[in-house]
């Protein structure tokens, strides 16, 4: 009856996902598709396995997903016992196209209860990996098959939500790329980039996950290593003048990354949920956790230089700028072969505003309180607040005021659904974007409008600084059900 349930709700979303038009222009010496104009070998180095699939019909993908405790090299010759998927960290790629089926048999071989979350992807609640809500925990030994059609183009991912800071912080955590079959950009030299960390103790272990405290919740805790691909400044061989296009997703738990090259300026041409309405250029790029980004790169440089792409220092409140430094990503070296000179393709999407004339307005206040205990984190002052949850009707749109009073920033993660950002006066911000989450700055308020659909069910939101949520800083949205109370309380979302 779930996988039924599953299966008629991802049809009529799959519906709703096609309506939009791609529009996208390609130069004239652009690259014919499927021909590489980088190096040989070029991204053996960032190279993550997909899933094996396990099923002969071309529109389902069937997988399995193990999780384990298996080592990781974190630095060159030292490794440690991580929580991984399939035995890597970042899990397995999950690459499909929009439309088809995900069977993705889950088993779990940890020592303690996890689910899946499929972060991003509009899945019947069913299969939304919220432990009490959308499922059980799945118990050591234990498994649960995840299935459902996938409805959108773009790069999501997948964790779990049981603990999540913790297992997260972990290493459970991978992407899910969903292609477009007709969406042609011309430029088919592409990486999937998934950026984490890992915090290594002075004995060489993974560090507890309550370190610190409740001062380690309020601030939210960030790993002394940084990966790229799970790897530590890994070399990328490049060929000067040859267009990329990255597809990045920000899986670590806390940290910001601000990706500056320099002098090699990015053009971004989608965010969490595709393509978005047109082409931006930028010198740097913030992605906050959970938060995803499609670009388009074209490093230039003279042969056997190299550049280096960085994250910059980013102020995400107390503690995050003070007495630290900028960390080295990727290293890109330029090989020898003749430099290419190609305009960028011109790549657009037709995304109409919604419709905010009968809008309900809804407001969110993240706060921080002092206990007895030590901090907490609520939404209006109530911690894991779902006994006040927010409700709407099915198909119903709101604006959401999200009201940040506290000193840290707060990447705020709706699941289930995607939204529009609004300027001050309630209009889109251009680009037009579909997002799952966005960072809302220390001490500032930003507005989002969302269209909900049939999906009736609990659905949660919260900050994704996954220590911040562990702290309180969650909610919950009644969507075409009344409140009720009768959900139990988990600390470990």
């Amino acid at each position: 009856m779930v996988r039924q349930l599953a299966q008629a709700a991802c049809a009529a979303v799959v519906a709703l996902a096609t309506a939009g038009v791609l529009v996208v222009g390609t130069p004239a010496g652009a690259q014919a598709a499927g021909a590489s104009q980088q190096p040989d070998g070029w991204k053996a180095n960032l190279v993550v396995a997909e899933a094996p699939d396990l099923n002969p019909d071309p529109h389902i993908l069937e997988i399995n997903i193990d999780a384990r405790v298996a080592p990781f090299e974190y630095a060159p010759g030292k490794k440690v016992n991580a929580w991984t998927y399939n035995g890597g960290i970042p899990g397995p790629t999950i690459r499909l196209k929009a439309g088809d089926r995900l069977i993705a048999h889950f088993t779990n071989h940890l020592p303690q209860a996890t689910t899946i979350h499929w972060h991003g992807l509009r899945v019947p609640i069913q299969m939304d990996g919220v432990p009490g809500i959308s499922q059980p925990e799945v118990a050591p030994g234990g498994s649960f098959t995840y299935d459902f059609v996938v409805p959108d183009a773009g790069l999501f991912w997948y964790h779990p939500h049981v603990a999540s800071a913790a297992q997260v912080g972990f290493g459970l955590y991978g992407a899910l790329l969903v292609d477009d079959p007709n969406e042609h950009i011309g430029v088919d030299d592409e990486l999937v980039l998934v950026l984490s960390d890992l915090s290594i103790d002075d004995n060489g272990g993974i560090e507890a996950p309550d370190s610190g405290g409740p001062a380690g919740m309020v601030f939210g805790r960030e790993g002394n290593y940084v990966f790229v691909n799970g790897r530590t400044l890994p070399k990328l061989p490049v060929r000067s003048g040859a267009p990329q296009r990255w597809r990045i997703v920000n899986a670590a738990k806390s940290r910001f990354f601000k990706l500056y090259m320099e002098g090699q300026p990015f053009t971004i041409i989608g965010r969490d949920g595709g393509l978005q309405e047109y082409a931006e250029k930028a010198e740097s790029v913030v992605i906050a956790t959970g938060e995803r980004v499609d670009l388009l790169v074209t490093p230039t440089g003279a042969a056997k230089s190299e550049i280096v792409l960085r994250s910059l220092l980013f102020n995400r409140g107390y503690g995050s700028v003070e007495f630290r430094s900028d960390e080295d990503l990727i290293a890109l070296r330029f090989s020898d072969l003749p430099p290419v000179t190609a305009a960028l393709p011109d790549v657009r999407r037709a995304i109409a505003p919604l419709d905010l004339a009968q809008a309900t307005p809804v407001t969110v206040k993240m706060t921080l309180a002092q206990t007895t205990e030590g901090f907490e984190y609520g939404i209006s002052g109530v911690a894991f607040a779902k006994d006040k949850p927010i409700t709407a009707q099915l198909n119903e749109t709101q604006v959401w005021t999200i009201v940040n009073t506290t000193k840290w920033s707060h990447p705020f993660h709706l699941h289930g659904f995607f939204f529009q950002v609004l300027d001050d006066k309630g209009q889109p911000v251009h680009p037009i974007a579909w997002k799952d989450t966005v960072n809302v700055p220390l001490e500032q308020t930003l507005k989002v409008a969302v269209k909900f659909d049939d999906r009736a069910g609990s659905w949660m939101y919260h900050c994704h600084i996954l220590d911040h949520a562990d702290g309180g800083l969650m909610g919950w949205l009644e969507l075409g059900t009344p409140p009720t109370s009768a959900h139990p309380h988990h600390h470990t979302p």
